[in-house]
């Protein structure tokens, strides 16, 4: 008899490795304390200042599954940090990092089976590298999906180019996670009025969430690979709000395809899976509208700045997430 599937899920977990230290060369990244005591993690020229991983829930397992104790969570899926996609390195060095971080990621959870997931990096600027890395780490390292970001190595996420990965990855019957990296640096162009107030981290991922959305979609990803599961993070961003003017656009515009049209917006927007890491009740009230509730899953971007650990819903809602993570994830 197969074990019941746990209570609560969160599908949004970053990790910090040791291990990784080093491991994209003069890229980093590289853990450090500034001369005033201000620790510092500096990946490439992006330096995230203030943030102490060093004994927190990112890096000390110990401190996280006390934490999860704490906050009522029973299983966590572990993803790679957003600032170390390194989808700018030579692909040699970006898939020697990956194959690093994996085997890293994947020995931390195999101590504690049960109670922690890992996902992929994967080197996506070389895309037949990042099929033959998410194998290696689904069949090899048992790895529950991949992980990669919404806009991977300047790729919009319906370029053709990433048509062999996403048929691998419904070939290996895992999910793909999508999850923002932060605007400018060594990531997408700059708007430097999204450096003020941290903006790059609210509306920035905000609107990388969105396109994301307008890609699956109107880029015809879903369409071409009908099997493929793909969740993306913080409740997709705008999406919901926009899905009224998504929904016109498909009846009115001449770019949209036969399909797209004949089906409609809500067809293929239906079909991706969300985190309900939007912070608001009425916020995950207008995801659950117009997104629906049977793909969205709990996540918390556990011990962040913006961590949601104590905000899972309850009542139906709560059992609905659950039963939806146990397929997401295929438990």
């Amino acid at each position: 008899m197969s074990e019941p599937s746990p209570r609560v899920v969160d599908v949004h977990a970053h990790a910090v490795l040791a291990m990784a230290e080093g491991a994209a060369g003069e890229a980093g990244p590289e853990l450090g304390t500034s001369p005033d005591g201000t620790p510092f993690y500096r990946v490439g020229d992006y330096v995230l200042h203030g943030v102490k991983y060093a004994g927190s829930p990112f890096m000390d397992v110990d401190v996280r599954l006390a934490a999860m104790d704490a906050a009522g969570i029973d299983l966590q899926v572990l993803s790679p940090n957003p600032i170390t996609y390194f989808d700018t390195l030579p692909a040699a060095d970006a898939t020697a990092f990956a194959r690093r971080h994996n085997d890293a990621l994947a020995e931390l959870v195999g101590k504690h089976p049960g109670r922690l997931l890992a996902t992929a990096q994967l080197p996506v600027q070389d895309v037949a590298a990042s099929v033959a890395e998410a194998r290696r780490a689904v069949r090899d390292l048992g790895m529950a999906g991949v992980y990669i970001d919404t806009d991977p190595a300047g790729r919009t996420l319906d370029d053709p180019a990433l048509d062999p990965l996403y048929e691998a990855v419904v070939d290996l019957d895992v999910p793909l996670f999508v999850h923002p990296s932060p605007l400018g640096a060594d990531g997408p162009a700059d708007d430097p009025r999204l450096r003020r107030f941290d903006l790059d981290l609210m509306l920035g991922f905000a609107y990388d969430e969105t396109l994301a959305v307008a890609a699956l979609v109107f880029g015809g990803v879903l369409e071409r690979h009908p099997g493929l599961d793909v969740c993306l993070s913080h409740g997709g961003g705008a999406a919901a709000f926009l899905s009224g003017r998504f929904s016109r656009a498909v009846a009115k515009r001449a770019w949209v395809s036969r399909a797209l049209r004949g089906n409609g917006f809500e067809h293929y927007y239906r079909r991706i899976w969300f985190d309900t890491h939007v912070h608001d009740e009425q916020s995950l009230q207008l995801l659950v509208d117009h997104a629906g509730a049977d793909r969205l899953v709990f996540g918390t971007n556990f011990a962040g700045w913006d961590s949601g650990g104590a905000d899972h819903p309850g009542g139906a809602l709560a059992e609905t997430l659950a039963s939806n993570a146990a397929r997401l994830l295929r438990l």
